[in-house]
């Protein structure tokens, strides 16, 4: 069977190890104060070269919440939120420093942008969820923002040079619809010493395909995929097939050659 998380007695450890995605809330209110704090706390995350080229958008009006959340393909747990924020690369700021330097930047049209700009979305978005589940909050990511990209930038206002990789969910989390937490893939086959041990993803794999099938059935969720079955699924298509495109209309590019 899968290790259990290793009991330490932290409560940040302890915290992370109860990570869960929230998708059902009470409909309470977040607290501006608290809002604030996560947000301040979520802009301490490191970013490359301390460019900062991550910006949020904070969205509580329920109407812009509710066309997110159809632009996502009509998410529920989208609608259900008090706040939703949106993750956006965003090298217009980095531009504007470039301005001030007198060059010309052109990191966005270069596949190292694309990439370190979704690191650093990715790593914002830990942060936040971190800070979130300090203050008793409950979130989860949604990328299902990205299912019609072009539409989401025009409704944000988004000029070239961002680009909305992510958004995540905030609200007080509904204790009697609260998800229990997912197992994950045999420890060992995750974090490998020295080098990369494919023998070892193969057998996590087979083992966590058991593992999660059994989940779903304790909780009565027999209808629920293996492992597997969903991953398959999903990776057997390009599900967002308008990302390139949209890319490339904000002005970036994939290439090693700017």
């Amino acid at each position: 069977m899968s290790r259990k998380a290793i009991q330490v007695n932290n409560p940040v450890i302890e915290q992370l190890n109860q990570r869960r995605s929230v998708r059902a809330f009470t409909g309470d209110p977040v607290r501006e104060d608290d809002l604030n704090a996560i947000l301040r706390a979520t802009q301490q995350a490191p970013t490359s070269i301390n460019g900062q080229q991550t910006s949020l958008i904070v969205i509580r009006d329920k109407q812009r919440i509710a066309r997110i959340a159809e632009i996502a393909g009509g998410q529920p747990q989208v609608a259900g939120a008090d706040v939703v924020v949106v993750f956006v690369i965003d090298f217009n700021r980095t531009a504007e420093a470039a301005k001030i330097a007198g060059t010309e930047q052109v990191v966005e049209r270069s596949a190292e942008g694309i990439v370190a700009g979704a690191v650093d979305a990715g790593i914002t978005l830990a942060t936040f969820q971190a800070a979130a589940n300090a203050l008793g909050y409950g979130s989860t990511p949604i990328g299902g923002i990205r299912r019609n990209p072009a539409d989401l930038i025009e409704f944000l206002g988004l000029p070239p040079r961002t680009y909305p990789v992510v958004a995540a969910t905030l609200g007080v989390p509904d204790a009697e619809r609260l998800a229990q937490v997912k197992p994950r893939v045999p420890f060992e086959s995750y974090a490998m010493a020295e080098h990369y041990d494919a023998d070892k993803v193969a057998a996590g794999v087979a083992e966590y395909d058991a593992v999660l099938r059994a989940w779903w059935d304790a909780q009565g969720l027999t209808q629920m995929g293996t492992y597997s079955e969903d991953t398959a699924k999903a990776y057997s298509t390009v599900y967002y097939p308008s990302i390139a495109a949209s890319l490339r209309a904000q002005g970036f590019e994939f290439s090693d050659q700017a």
